[in-house]
């Protein structure tokens, strides 16, 4: 009778993982959860240099110094795992009790024009650029794009168009929704068509000469008709 091939064992490669592979599966036994948010950071970093098609689960696994085998007890797939990646990005956003609040629409929208969040929108780009293929053809992905990449940002200058109209600086009738995607689209298409970086330049420019035009108002230094 011909003998089956050995099954190949998954070698852990920390501490932890040798420490939960070795002990014995009890029923109900809860999993230890406390490397879910390095792995799914280090997801995103892979996500971000290879693109979804490039990833794989042995880069993140390597990325993080974790066995393949803790990787796919907590998730089944590639995709379960970018999912939750990405769904843990907005969890580092900004509250709307903590942006600026300057008493003015200029001051608040250059108010959050800082290094930490300048990197955190290009890496988000860079995500979004990774995932474009799958977006069309995976719409719990999109929805989770949408909510945890797009909406945080638009929700923040949403925020400031409001306090714009309540305060008497700009009319009620500017299109706040369409302007609230304006900086985030024209980063998008600067950062992934033009391949250029997203700077304070570029932002500062974006508020003074397309957005606050938009609104009925002048930048600072600008002449008027």
């Amino acid at each position: 009778m011909e003998q089956a091939a050995p099954v190949t064992q998954v070698e852990p490669t920390t501490e932890a993982d040798r420490a939960q592979a070795a002990e014995p599966a009890r029923l109900g036994r809860k999993r230890d959860h406390t490397r879910d948010p390095e792995i799914l950071r280090c997801a995103l970093d892979v996500l971000a240099e290879e693109g979804y098609e490039g990833m794989t689960i042995e880069m993140v696994a390597a990325r993080a110094k974790a066995g393949k085998a803790t990787l796919y007890r907590r998730w089944a797939s590639k995709n379960d795992l970018v999912i939750d990646a990405v769904a843990c990005m907005k969890k580092g956003d900004q509250t709307l009790e903590s942006i600026p609040d300057t008493g003015s629409l200029r001051g608040d929208l250059v108010g959050m024009i800082r290094p930490h969040s300048i990197d955190d929108a290009e890496k988000k780009l860079r995500v979004m650029s990774g995932l474009a293929s799958l977006l069309a053809k995976n719409p719990e992905l999109a929805e989770v794009v949408n909510s945890a990449i797009v909406e945080p940002r638009v929700r923040i200058n949403r925020t400031f168009f409001t306090r714009a109209i309540e305060r008497g600086e700009i009319s009620p009738d500017v299109d706040i929704e369409t302007l609230s995607m304006v900086s985030s689209s024209m980063a998008a298409y600067r950062t992934l068509i033009l391949k250029k970086t997203v700077d304070r330049a570029f932002l500062v420019s974006l508020i003074d000469g397309v957005i606050l035009p938009a609104c009925g108002l002048r930048a600072p230094g600008s002449s008027g008709a």
